[in-house]
């Protein structure tokens, strides 16, 4: 593939600039986006950010994320309006004892539900809202602990979304016979350092073995200090939390929300790990259970159903823009141009690391992680037989650098989720998250040379 050189770093970098200035993610998107068709297109540019628009709302992908997370936005408002969330809440409360064990709770909950990190982080995030706000735990902190076990958990399981699609990339690359790249995923799992890193620094913080520090800092002092757990500015993203239908008010019912919630999961593995199937299930089963308790009537339901797919346009404007990102850095190289420029100083020993470090800046950047991992893949698994390295620590340094990115990424589509489940803009999400993240990075990055040097 052709690059434009260092030019390739512009529309990304923008982004970043404008969303640290601005602090808003959609305009700053949107800015880097139109300055890379600029670049790409010249005077035509406008026309061709059009075409990129209805390129990407006509990809199947897309399709399928609108309506994954706005129903998910649907059962969430129905859980909610059922009090079904409300039961749930007050029934774990009944376990947990104070802020720390909150957090350990909610950590727990996210490596049960490993299938899908959009299944994760909505649904984590929903159920535990309550609980951690009655101990004073922000808004921000929940986040970063859902976003913690969203792609993370996902990539170290090999039952996930996550590792069905690796795995068949490593059959496409020829890292594992057809049939076989379940095997070799699996082999690698032991060398997804950084999600394993990043799981296991949660419980570390939850217990404050590693202390608050940063923007968290501030925002736990604020929930701790006012009770104000939801951070200033946040508006509509929160609106419907309160909305509970007066016939649940009284007595919510704990099966309104763990009936729906078994379904959601259930369906969803059982329909191949088609997350859209299970919310579908879900819903059409919450509906029917509210309706048959006379909680909603059947207005009531789809009224909820509309209201809770519109809490999710503005996350999804997101995750649009960025596709329409993805679509600019592609037309520019960048990946191209940055495994390039570090091939160089690759070694054997030093190829984990390197490709870690390399493909983490990229996906952060990019917000592309699956993208990433398809123009990746074909480049550094010849360069790791070609150098006798080892290849399960090489898989393992590029999955890695994807889940970082969906950590770390302030408009990738897990971070925008988690936030927005958990009543925050991405932006201050991403802001109290970066610097977990880039410490988790760091110890991942020492640990990749360890083994590069030890095993490479």
């Amino acid at each position: 593939m052709e690059h434009f050189g260092i030019i390739s770093l512009i529309p990304a970098f923008t982004v970043l600039v404008l969303a640290l200035v601005t602090r808003r993610t959609f305009e700053a998107l949107v800015g880097g986006t139109l300055l890379g068709f600029i670049i790409l297109n010249k005077q035509n540019f406008f026309g061709a950010f059009v075409d990129a628009s209805l390129k990407v709302m006509a990809d199947a992908t897309i399709g399928w994320i609108i309506l994954v997370c706005g129903l998910f936005g649907s059962l969430i408002a129905l859980l909610v309006k059922s009090g079904g969330a409300l039961a749930f809440g007050n029934f774990v409360v009944g376990f947990v004892k104070g802020r720390k064990s909150a957090l350990m709770t909610t950590w727990a909950l996210g490596l049960v539900i490993f299938i899908d990190d959009y299944l994760n982080a909505l649904t984590v995030s929903a159920a535990m809202k309550k609980v951690t706000d009655k101990f004073r735990v922000s808004r921000e902190m929940l986040a970063y602990v859902v976003d913690s076990t969203a792609a993370p958990v996902c990539v170290i399981i090999p039952f996930s979304t996550w590792a069905i699609y690796v795995s068949g990339l490593l059959e496409k690359t020829e890292a594992a016979e057809v049939g076989k790249g379940v095997s070799v995923y699996i082999s690698a799992i032991p060398y997804m350092v950084y999600a394993w890193v990043a799981v296991l620094v949660v419980p570390l913080v939850a217990l404050a073995l590693i202390p608050v520090f940063g923007p968290m800092k501030k925002a736990e002092e604020r929930a701790q200090e006012t009770g104000e757990v939801i951070p200033p500015g946040t508006g509509k993203i929160a609106a419907l939390e309160d909305d509970i239908a007066e016939a649940a008010k009284t007595n919510p019912k704990l099966y309104n929300f763990l009936v729906p919630i078994v379904l959601l999961i259930f369906a969803t593995w059982y329909f191949g790990v088609d997350a859209l199937k299970g919310v579908v299930v879900a819903i059409v089963a919450a509906g029917i259970m509210y309706v048959a308790q006379k909680l909603l009537s059947m207005n009531e339901v789809f009224d909820t159903i509309i209201e809770g797919f519109k809490t999710m346009i503005f996350p999804l404007a997101i995750v649009v823009v960025s596709f329409m990102l993805k679509e600019v850095n592609d037309g520019l190289g960048l990946t191209t141009y940055v495994i390039e420029t570090v091939k160089p100083i690759m070694s054997g020993s030093m190829l984990p690391v390197v490709t870690f470090l390399s493909l983490s800046i990229i996906t952060f950047a990019t917000g592309s992680f699956w993208g990433v991992y398809a123009v990746s893949f074909p480049i550094v698994i010849p360069l790791a037989l070609a150098m006798d390295a080892n290849l399960g620590l090489a898989i393992g340094a590029v999955i890695s650098s994807g889940a970082f990115g969906s950590h770390a990424c302030f408009y990738g589509d897990s971070t925008v989720l988690s936030a927005t489940g958990c009543g925050v803009r991405p932006i201050d999400h991403s802001l109290t998250q970066i610097p977990y993240a880039l410490v988790t990075a760091g110890i991942s990055a020492v640990i990749f040379i360890i083994l590069g040097i030890v095993i490479g």
